[in-house]
């Protein structure tokens, strides 16, 4: 259903009237503009049907139904499915895609964190590793004088 027309009360605002209409009425506007194609081309969906409702408000504020037209220039759908178009190529390739980034960019920070991990492993071993020569080179330091003595002696 479209509404086609809705008339208001100027003094309170209130709706008096209200025109409902198939969603298939009227015609489809052009996409041209003045510099060429404004809007994407798709299928249109208005095909001039004259299905409508008119109802208007009483002076006890009951609704009225003043105009019915009922017979419909096209088939009526009933299945939600079929109300919806599928996806097309385009769409089901960029949710793959999205699919898969995804799962790629959960991975990296995985890989990531295991290599922070390891990299923090190899700065410990290295820091030991450090103090351990430092340690050797202060020992050798001590035995310097010693040796010196010793080859004096000879």
């Amino acid at each position: 259903m479209r509404v086609m027309s809705c008339r208001r009360s100027e003094i309170d605002g209130k709706i008096l009237a209200r025109q409902l209409g198939c969603n298939k009425e009227g015609h489809c506007l052009s996409t041209q503009g003045t510099l060429g194609s404004v809007r994407k081309q798709r299928e249109s969906t208005r095909e001039g049907c004259k299905a409508m409702i008119l109802v208007k408000s009483d002076k006890d504020g009951k609704w009225v139904v003043t105009k019915f037209v009922k017979d419909h220039n096209h088939p009526l759908v009933t299945a939600p499915r079929e109300v919806r178009p599928a996806m097309d190529e385009k769409d089901k390739k960029i949710q793959e895609l999205t699919t898969e980034i995804r799962g790629k960019k959960r991975l990296s920070a995985l890989y990531q964190d295991q290599l922070t991990a390891f990299m923090k492993e190899v700065e410990e071993h290295s820091n030991q590793l450090s103090k351990k020569v430092q340690k050797v080179v202060n020992n050798l330091k001590e035995f310097e004088p010693l040796e010196k003595e010793l080859s004096q002696h000879r």
